[in-house]
């Protein structure tokens, strides 16, 4: 027992899975020296003195006439077997027909002959004897059936684990690159990092502490795949609900994000409450709260947004800090025009565009930006970038409300 729990202690599983574990395989070593084919195996082993019995168990079924099951279930491996040979799917099995699995069922007239007082439906146990130790081969056999189970015990206990860290921000180790992927170590197992999730010209050297987002857990054939990010939008959603009291009370709403991870993000942000100032609340006096959020975020750069219901007000107020002369919206198509003075047109644009993209992306606009007519310089000056739809935008920034445990 005491050799269970510590095994049970070192996989990170339950003392009763490693039971269930070493009852299979000592099953399977049964079926490899002393069963047969048409024997269901279950054991059941005394943890506290090391002894064991062995069972053959059936579910008790109403008789049936064996040679029309036998010439029932031959009709359908051959009209199967053809109409895979045609290339079509077989016929689906017909579920009404009878049928008998002599590995799991045995017909009432026999089971009566083992027992008495048993009734159709009743689970039968025949117990079995073990004549001699077991093989080599069975004990081998043992050995990979008890391994195997604890890996696959270890592994749904991880993803059981892990999938409720969906939109949480860990903290993990750059344990290496593999191909255009790293991975990051929680300790039990890595995580991936896909080049799509990464911040662009970010170097991460193997044994550096990163903090990432949680994309996504799914549980595969070679164990839970977990996908992180660095890039993520919700990077800054999470870490501004970490240091934003009022944000976490809901006095204040983070309305939208657009991200170039690394590099510069925008936050649009709304009260509905009289006398709460929304930038104020996430800038902080003095700027302490968005200091320790840039720092949070390794010094990229966050451009806190009034959000606005009317599309032309939040479209200007996107533009930040450039200054905007005006708005022409095409509902239809979801395009402005914004008309900005000649020497706000290089701060409307941002640094290769940036400004201009990322306000496209948060307000969900395609945004052309130009000069203001009487100061229209050639046409080059003209510069769009495309938004977002509402749609994809919520798929970029799924709602995170306060109550979302963090790690």
């Amino acid at each position: 027992m005491q050799a269970m729990k510590q095994i049970a202690d070192e996989k990170g599983i339950k003392t009763e899975t490693v039971l269930d574990a070493i009852q299979q395989a000592l099953a399977a070593a049964f079926r490899k020296d002393f069963g047969n084919k048409n024997q269901n195996i279950f054991v059941d082993f005394d943890a506290e003195t090391g002894g064991m019995k062995v069972w053959d168990i059936k579910t008790i079924v109403p008789d049936a006439d064996m040679e029309e099951i036998t010439r029932l279930d031959e009709e359908e491996a051959r009209l199967r077997d053809e109409a895979l040979a045609r290339g079509e799917e077989p016929p689906a099995e017909d579920p009404d027909r009878p049928r008998f699995n002599p590995k799991t069922e045995i017909m009432i007239t026999e089971a009566k002959k083992l027992q008495g007082g048993v009734s159709i439906g009743d689970e039968l146990k025949l117990p079995l004897e073990i004549t001699t130790d077991f093989g080599r081969m069975a004990a081998m056999t043992a050995k990979q059936v008890i391994t195997q189970k604890l890996r696959e015990a270890e592994r749904l206990m991880i993803y059981e684990e892990y999938k409720d860290k969906v939109g949480q921000i860990l903290q993990g180790t750059v344990q290496r690159r593999e191909g255009r992927n790293f991975l990051i170590d929680f300790g039990r197992f890595s995580s991936i990092l896909p080049p799509e999730e990464q911040i662009i010209g970010e170097f991460l050297r193997p044994g550096a502490r990163v903090k990432v987002y949680v994309v996504s857990c799914s549980l595969g054939n070679r164990g839970p795949e977990v996908i992180v990010s660095r890039s993520h939008p919700n990077i800054v959603r999470t870490i501004f609900l970490q240091e934003i009291p009022e944000i976490q009370s809901n006095a204040v709403e983070i309305k939208a994000i657009a991200r170039e991870g690394g590099s510069r993000s925008k936050v649009a942000v709304w009260s509905g409450e009289e006398g709460v100032d929304p930038i104020g609340a996430c800038i902080g006096q003095r700027g302490t709260r968005i200091q320790t959020i840039i720092s949070e975020l390794g010094g990229e750069k966050v451009d806190i947004i009034q959000w606005n219901e009317n599309a032309e007000q939040f479209i200007s107020n996107s533009l930040s800090p450039a200054k905007v002369d005006g708005i022409q919206l095409d509902d239809a198509s979801k395009v402005a025009v914004v008309t900005v003075p000649a020497d706000q047109f290089s701060l409307a644009i941002g640094k290769g565009g940036q400004n201009v993209r990322l306000a496209a992306k948060l307000t969900g606009w395609t945004i052309t930006v130009q000069q203001t007519e009487a100061e229209v310089a050639p046409e080059e000056n003209i510069e769009t970038a495309e938004g977002v739809t509402s749609e994809e935008l919520a798929a970029q920034t799924p709602e995170v409300t306060a109550e979302e445990e963090v790690a």
